[in-house]
């Protein structure tokens, strides 16, 4: 079994300088786990990295859900370097945008056919909430605890991760509120499986008492990514879907980080049996490339003005170059079966995790759904209470250093690699985390 190689200490003399060149004009704010690295990453192929220092990665993180189809696919290079010989920029229809609406169509959930393009998450999601104000003529949006949605001031206010302090005052009639089933740390405190899923009953009470009835939408992921890849329990969308039409509202289902295949179909919301009125795309929509989409029914689309022209358009959305570059993905995942190797790659790892649970008395939570899974440390089993983000920094440093990238910086572990992963470099990289928690057993230092 391939292990990753080192041939000098990490961060080694490159990237250290490397990385010092860049951090005198770089601003702050870069995502956190490059920061406390701070290597230099050259090249990478499939779930492999590597350094300019020649040392390797086994990457757990996966661009955090956007490395789909791995590193370097000799497909999707073939591909885009094609069609930047030919033609990469501008709003005309191109060869490849008209193929790729017509292959997204193919596995949308029930009679949603219509697609329109973007570069980033935020702009389709604020995209979406535009809109439904047009197609509702409300102005009100829902979203959850632990929700998020993307960084523009315009769905700031929809922000549930606690991240919205000095950003206000936001976009009028957003609400955050209670309460996603995070049935691990049941906000309400319920066991699971008998609460007849009271989250939602207070969610549709706080609905109606915190707004002034107006509401255009309620946003939500179907499974939650930055609350640490939370997995609801089943039937739990449907009924939420229930839920929103009672409120008199649309469902867009933000699928940035499970579409595509992440959770083992192309979407969660239809894995789930849901079709929600609107769906939000990215991440490994593009398998690398920056590009973005909204989703929906053909009655939703026409309202105006989002409808009319240049209404809904934005400069680089659906550009030739991010046309090609979804169009492959998608091609890949239909052609590399990676949707079934995803949800098998994804038991594989599960099952790891499972006996690491049943090894390790730090390991109170392991959950996942494809190649969309979490693991949460903690001190204490009863209590829940979570080790300390100074050791999970600690922790990561570690997991560098033996060549393991994942985002375990957090007492809550996320993990997506990439669709593509072998078991045998999933089996690997599994192996490496083992190795690190039988380390951190021995000498204690996690109570």
């Amino acid at each position: 079994m391939r292990q990753p190689k080192r041939l000098s200490p990490i961060p080694g003399p490159k990237s250290q300088t490397i990385f010092r060149q860049e951090q005198k004009n770089l601003a702050p704010g870069l995502q956190g786990f490059a920061l406390m690295a701070e290597v230099v990453m050259e090249r990478g192929q499939g779930s492999w990295l590597t350094d300019v220092d020649g040392n390797e990665y086994i990457d757990f993180i996966g661009g955090i859900g956007v490395n789909g189809l791995g590193h370097s696919h000799p497909r999707y290079v073939k591909a885009l370097q094609s069609q930047l010989e030919k033609l990469s920029v501008g709003s005309f229809t191109s060869e490849a945008r008209a193929k790729l609406v017509q292959k997204v169509a193919e596995h949308t959930p029930g009679r949603i056919n219509q697609l329109q393009l973007y570069s980033s998450g935020a702009e389709a999601v604020e995209s979406a909430m535009r809109l439904a104000k047009c197609y509702t003529g409300k102005w009100e949006f829902l979203s959850f605890w632990g929700a998020f949605h993307g960084k523009t001031l315009g769905v700031m206010g929809l922000l549930g991760d606690g991240q919205k302090q000095k950003y206000g005052p936001f976009a009028p009639g957003c609400h955050t509120l209670p309460a996603f089933p995070d049935c691990y740390r049941c906000p309400l405190q319920l066991e699971p499986g008998r609460c007849g899923f009271a989250c939602l009953e207070l969610f549709e009470k706080a609905a109606k008492t915190q707004t002034t009835g107006a509401i255009a939408a309620v946003l939500v992921e179907p499974c939650q990514g930055t609350a640490g890849n939370i997995i609801p329990p089943k039937g739990w969308l449907k009924a939420l879907q229930e839920v929103t039409k009672r409120l008199g509202a649309l469902l867009i289902c933000d699928e940035m980080i499970t579409g595509f295949g992440r959770t083992g179909s192309f979407f969660a919301s239809d894995d789930f049996g849901v079709e929600p009125d609107i769906i939000t795309v990215g991440k490994s929509f593009g398998g690398g490339f920056p590009v973005s989409g909204l989703l929906t029914r053909e009655e939703i689309s026409k309202a105006e003005p989002w409808s009319k022209p240049s209404g809904s358009s934005s400069s680089y959305g659906g550009n030739p170059l991010a046309a090609m570059a979804a169009l492959t993905t998608i091609e890949v995942i239909e052609e590399e079966k990676l949707c079934e190797n995803s949800r098998l790659m994804g038991e594989r790892l599960l099952g790891h995790f499972q006996r690491f649970k049943e090894k390790f008395p730090f390991v109170g939570e392991v959950r996942g759904k494809g190649l969309f899974l979490g693991i949460e440390l903690v001190k204490d089993r009863e209590t829940k209470e979570p080790l300390s983000e100074a050791r999970m920094k600690e922790f990561y440093r570690e997991g560098v250093q033996r060549g393991f990238l994942a985002m375990s910086y957090k007492p809550t572990i996320r993990f997506q690699p990439a669709l593509t992963i072998d078991a045998d470099t999933l089996d690997a990289g599994a192996g490496i985390l083992e190795e690190m928690f039988t380390d951190m057993a021995s000498r204690g230092d996690w109570r």
